[in-house]
């Protein structure tokens, strides 16, 4: 089959394959049963997924705090990044559908590729065993970490990096406001213990603060 060759993995129990691409619609048409579908295997698929990928981030970034590694992961192991893997393995055109959900364009939905993504995997580990699962995770899905953008959660970055010594206290400070209703501009300063350490401009408070804590990431941490 095309889709074992994308994989990387040619399963031996082919239930176990069919039962991974078996939307609940057609489980139900065919069995009258649900556990024949994909669901209970996305289960253990999303277990093993997040597990072989938190453990590739905790050997490889060894200078990475807790926080901007779960960030990492969640990248990583997100639907939009599974659907677009899954995608360029044609899964869609391997699915086993009902006739509602075939009629509703289910190959093509987002949600229902990730599931299938982590289900094979699942279908892989009861397959082939633990090696099997992470080979499909290391061939396909790691190598997006190259592509995975940076946080810009520059306000959540801040507080970790200044929570490293205990009794830090961040606040931040609207400093102005000005412009038109459909134009505003706001000036904000992040205080660090009461002392001002970055200032932004944003079209937002939200779009302000987020400066403000990447001016002071850069002051305070310039070699993180």
């Amino acid at each position: 089959m095309k889709l074992e060759e994308a994989l990387g993995y040619t399963y031996q129990d082919k239930t176990l394959l069919q039962m991974a691409l078996s939307h609940s619609s057609y489980a139900n048409e065919m069995f009258k049963d649900n556990l024949h579908s994909y669901e209970r295997l996305e289960f253990l698929g999303d277990s093993i997924l997040g597990f072989v990928t938190a453990d590739y981030l905790y050997r490889t970034f060894p200078t990475k705090h807790e926080g901007e590694l779960t960030r990492i992961r969640a990248e990583l192991v997100c639907e939009k990044n599974l659907s677009e893997i899954a995608e360029r393995l044609h899964l869609g055109d391997y699915l086993l559908l009902g006739h509602g959900e075939q009629q509703g364009g289910g190959r093509h939905r987002s949600g229902t590729l990730c599931d299938v993504m982590e289900s094979l995997i699942a279908a892989a580990y009861l397959d082939g065993g633990f090696a099997a699962a992470r080979g499909i995770i290391e061939r396909l899905i790691l190598p997006k970490l190259a592509q995975t953008p940076k946080s810009q959660d520059y306000k959540t970055e801040l507080q970790e990096l200044v929570q490293r010594k205990k009794d830090q206290t961040l606040q931040y400070e609207l400093i102005s406001e000005r412009g038109p209703d459909h134009c505003k501009e706001f000036a904000v300063r992040v205080l660090l213990n009461g002392t001002p350490v970055g200032q932004g401009i944003g079209s937002s408070k939200k779009r302000a603060e987020q400066a403000a804590a990447e001016e002071a990431i850069r002051l305070l941490f310039p070699h993180e």
